[in-house]
């Protein structure tokens, strides 16, 4: 499923909101999350992460993953938590404007 320009930085948000995660972590809890809907290309899921870390709405720090590779972990930051919070508000503006169309008689 592709999905629409900008929803990537709010999911990726979203997953970080409960802890930090390595990149491969994050996809898995977004696929996990969404029932096997939703899968991220690691082509487009670390471009993101860097995109957020450049924004310095993530930070990220090196540690060992559960199978004790190096892995790089990524945390919500505070302007990250604020951004979370202005995205989920407009997402839920938008959806709300859509349903409104599509129910249009």
């Amino acid at each position: 499923m592709n999905l629409p320009q900008g929803t990537l930085d709010l999911l990726i948000l979203k997953a970080l909101s409960l802890g930090p995660l390595h990149g491969w972590a994050i996809s898995e809890r977004i696929h996990d999350v969404s029932r096997a809907t939703l899968e991220i290309p690691q082509g487009s899921l670390y471009p993101a992460l860097h995109r957020l870390e450049r924004r310095k709405w993530i930070a990220a720090t090196w540690g060992a993953s559960d199978n004790n590779r190096r892995a790089k972990y990524y945390e919500l930051t505070r302007a990250g938590r604020k951004q979370l919070g202005e995205e989920v508000d407009a997402w839920a503006k938008l959806t709300a404007a859509v349903g409104l169309v599509l129910d249009m008689t």
